[in-house]
């Protein structure tokens, strides 16, 4: 049975303020939670103690964004993401942590690469419902298996060079389907038990008062740097996430 001590608590407190920052608009920083949470316990349970604090802090993120999102985005989005989670339940069993990890860090890799030594310049691209339905079930698939969404769909939205404040609605609304949809698998496959959901309880005050923080922060943010630390945070994790990934298959 696992003993929480000072190291468990700080990173713990530490990852509840990641979940908090992102959905109060921070962009990214959420996908820093389950791996410093990872550093006492396996990923696979590090992400089924964080789905309620996910879930929770979602409900203040939507309250927030509630009247900024882009509503073509969302409808295309969430049906193509709910098959994602669909399919990560299916073949819970045949996929491990590395392959995902490696997978999600190199289309993040791949597409910062693409967009500051490409073509910088081009014209923002708008929603489409092929390339929405593509990246939305592959967002959905690797944030059931890892809460890696990120990247995916950042493949999709960041062209679009929404405004900031859409951007981040589109962003909170999204995931906060995701992860609503993702408790239900999460049950079935028994990552929701007591234990965890007492460690959710304890966490909720730093993940709520994080998501009005990031919320404050997000507002008062100069667009330019504001995507500029999308695609540095996104680069800097996928980075992380390549290299895991790959250490993990090599071990395996």
């Amino acid at each position: 049975m696992f003993v929480p001590d000072l190291g468990f608590a700080l990173a713990a407190g530490l990852a509840a303020f990641f979940v908090g920052m992102s959905k109060g608009g921070v962009p990214m920083i959420g996908s820093l939670a389950v791996p410093t949470l990872a550093l006492f316990m396996s990923p696979v349970t590090a992400a089924g103690l964080l789905l309620p604090v996910y879930v929770i802090s979602d409900m203040f993120g939507v309250w927030a964004y509630r009247r900024e999102f882009s509503g073509r985005n969302l409808a295309i989005l969430i049906p193509a993401a709910t098959l994602g989670i669909g399919i990560g339940w299916a073949t819970a069993s045949l996929v491990t942590d590395a392959e995902v990890m490696l997978i999600v860090g190199l289309i993040g890799l791949a597409f910062c690469l693409i967009r500051w030594l490409g073509r910088a310049g081009a014209a923002a691209r708008p929603a489409d419902v092929p390339r929405g339905l593509f990246w939305g079930a592959v967002s959905g698939f690797t944030s059931f298996v890892s809460h890696g969404g990120a990247p995916p769909y950042q493949m999709y939205v960041v062209p679009q060079r929404l405004p900031k404040m859409v951007y981040a609605g589109t962003t909170t609304l999204t995931f906060a389907a995701i992860n609503a949809l993702k408790l239900i698998p999460y049950a079935a496959l028994g990552q929701l038990n007591p234990a965890n959901l007492t460690v959710t309880a304890l966490l909720m005050p730093v993940a709520v008062a994080a998501t009005f923080a990031g919320v404050w922060l997000t507002r008062r943010l100069p667009e330019k740097l504001f995507y500029r630390l999308v695609m540095g945070a996104l680069f800097l994790i996928s980075l992380k996430l390549t290299w895991d990934g790959a250490a993990g298959m090599l071990a395996g």
